[in-house]
């Protein structure tokens, strides 16, 4: 029963070409591995893929994915290994053990730089301990200098507080 369910589909399509194509195609050669190959060349360009915009005008008014968050509280302008490296430079200088000093740090492969210099000693707030610090910030454009706070929890990681530009002193 399956032969005949094919040939009847195979022959309604074989009559279907055969109409399409104004009567120049023999129905009897049609209907047999060459419909197949038909069927599959006129059935494989069904799929059509289109880039879907978004339509949510502000993206970040969905609650699916979170904005994307600056890398580093310093500038815009750190990627993730100048962040870390600056980060690692931070440690270094806010330590309350340490002598006090300016603590630079570099990225050869970025161009970019910077050093931390604490100002006054560690104080205590809210249960951490904290410092303020003056930084600056060279790349391709001009050297930019900060100033700001930074805490940690004891023997924990130092967070930036609060940065803002500062102007050095002439």
């Amino acid at each position: 029963m399956g032969h005949r369910v094919e040939r009847r589909v195979g022959h309604a399509l074989a009559r279907r070409v055969y109409r399409m194509a104004g009567g120049g195609v023999d129905r009897r050669r049609v209907a047999g591995p060459g419909l197949t190959a038909l069927a599959a060349l006129s059935l494989g360009g069904c799929a059509v893929t289109m880039p879907i915009t978004s339509l949510v005008p502000d993206r970040d008014t969905t609650g699916s994915v979170a904005p994307a968050r600056a890398i580093s509280p310093l500038s815009p302008d750190l990627g993730t290994e100048d962040w870390r490296r600056a980060r690692a430079a931070l440690a270094v200088a806010l330590d309350p053990q340490g002598n006090g000093s300016s603590v630079n740090w570099e990225n050869p492969d970025t161009l970019l730089k910077g050093t931390f210099a604490p100002v006054g000693g560690p104080f205590v707030k809210n249960d951490l301990v904290c410092r303020a610090f003056v930084a600056s910030l060279a790349g391709q454009d001009t050297p930019r200098w900060l100033q700001g706070s930074a805490c940690r929890p004891s023997g924990g990681e130092w967070t930036i507080q609060d940065v803002k530009p500062w102007r050095k002193p002439a």
